[in-house]
């Protein structure tokens, strides 16, 4: 039998970013609020402890951005990304609110800082946290159990009852027993299913094997297949996932942030038989960074290498792990495991093809390739200056955009597209509604924030609040 908890307000399943947003708003809405995350306390926060910021929209430069970033710039560079696979009503909802979060934030236990070098062009659109998503996770942790926010972690839900569209309770492994959790509203914000290597198999076959999960292991899915299993309407592409370039040198879970490769735009980028497969120089990495995890998947065994010379190291943020480094091409490939005489040729065949121009990392400047294929479209120098260096890429899942269907108030929506009485999403398990496809820098973090207060306010106003 089941150990049945006093009934609550809001129940929130989850422990990252979106959830916490939520936890605080029902919470500061006068509701009795609590928090059910499977992580333990030290590890709780989900893959928002990997963030470091978040985009949104402002009017005017402040002391951590340094210009305006207005609604119709913020859309198009959405649809640059996605092109057009979002709901647009959603999309410029999230946009639209995000002005808040600025003050919201630190309001709520957050403090900025000036971005960083080498952080992706994003001195004007974004803000930056300061000591990170660890950093804002604590912050927001202390904030609600201020407020009194009650915090259950190693609590891992395997079920929910659902009566025609009404949660009723979810039961829950916690310290090796059974408990039963009531509530009038839930709010569902446990993240993805990037972690379930056996559910990425069903999309990408064997070749998930090979997937390193940036984030938290405990993004199982178990949320998302109980709501899809009492007749929420999907939304996303069941195949879609936020992955980049990662150091195949990283660990296969909980790497974070630091094991990321932004190299990419300042060399050229192999895979195993030594043939380049795309334009490295595309457009702005912020823009682009979120698409070369899916093409190394599905590259010959998941693994590509980005190649860069002395020219080109200074100019991106460093992994955690040093480059591979030589001096010549043909030592670096030795040293790398691929074919020196490919290696060679590749590089030939790239510097022959660049054309003189005037590089500038800031801009989309006029350093391109001619007759290539794929071609480079901007940044593009020969590699001659030794030493050489490169780095092993792999898949790093970050997170996928299957979801589940949600509306502006957070409601999911059922297949018979009326919204679920009292249950509400937010974050990764309804990002797939916005972001169709492709990933603008700090936007997952926008739409969690957005939709955590949404699903919140929502939550403890069904609760009688």
């Amino acid at each position: 039998m089941a150990n049945s908890r006093t009934p609550v307000d809001v129940l929130v399943i989850g422990g990252g970013n979106a959830a916490l947003c939520a936890a605080i708003t029902a919470r500061r809405a006068g509701a009795k609020v609590l928090l059910l995350e499977s992580a333990t306390k030290d590890f709780r926060g989900g893959n928002s402890r990997h963030t470091r910021d978040i985009r949104y929209m402002h009017r005017a430069a402040t002391d951590y951005v340094t210009d305006a970033y207005g609604e119709e710039e913020f859309w198009q560079d959405l649809c640059g990304v996605t092109g057009g696979a979002t709901n647009e009503r959603l999309a410029r909802l999230t946009i639209r609110e995000s002005e808040t979060l600025g003050d919201w934030m630190p309001a709520n236990g957050v403090r900025w800082q000036k971005p960083l070098r080498g952080t992706l062009h994003l001195t004007r659109s974004n803000l930056f946290m300061l000591g990170g998503g660890k950093a804002m996770m604590n912050g927001y942790y202390d904030t609600a159990a201020r407020l009194g926010v009650e915090v259950a972690y190693e609590t891992d839900v395997r079920d929910v009852k659902m009566i025609d569209g009404r949660f009723t309770s979810a039961m829950a492994s916690r310290n090796g027993s059974s408990e039963e959790y009531s509530a009038k509203a839930l709010v569902v914000a446990s993240g993805g299913f990037e972690a379930n290597i056996n559910w990425l198999k069903e999309y990408w076959g064997e070749a998930a094997e090979n997937f390193i999960v940036r984030g938290t292991p405990h993004n199982q899915g178990g949320m998302l297949k109980e709501l899809l299993r009492h007749g929420a309407k999907p939304a996303g592409d069941p195949r879609g996932c936020h992955a980049v370039a990662l150091d195949a040198r990283a660990p296969k879970f909980d790497g974070g942030i630091v094991t990321r490769l932004d190299s990419v735009p300042f060399g050229i980028v192999v895979n195993k038989e030594v043939k380049r497969f795309y334009d490295e120089g595309e457009d702005f990495w912020p823009k682009r960074y979120a698409i070369w995890g899916k093409l190394i998947a599905e590259q010959p065994e998941q693994i590509a290498y980005s190649i860069v010379d002395a020219k080109g190291l200074p100019h991106f943020m460093p992994s955690v792990f040093p480059p591979v480094e030589a001096g010549s091409i043909g030592d670096l490939a030795v040293a790398l495991g691929i074919d020196p005489m490919r290696l060679g040729a590749a590089v030939n065949e790239f510097n022959k093809a660049v054309r003189p121009g005037k590089f500038d990392p800031g801009v989309l400047d006029d350093c391109r390739t001619e007759g290539l294929v794929p071609s480079k479209s901007h940044w593009a120098r020969p590699i001659d200056t030794p030493p050489y260096y490169g780095y092993p890429l792999r898949p790093g899942i970050t997170f996928t955009y299957l979801g589940v269907t949600v509306n502006e108030w957070a409601q999911v929506i059922m297949q018979n597209d009326a919204p679920a009485k009292n249950v509400f999403a937010a974050g990764e398990v309804m990002a797939g509604n916005i972001l169709g496809r492709g990933y603008l820098a700090g936007f997952g973090l926008t739409i969690g924030s957005v939709f955590g207060r949404i699903a919140g306010r929502e939550a403890a106003r069904c609760a009688g609040f």
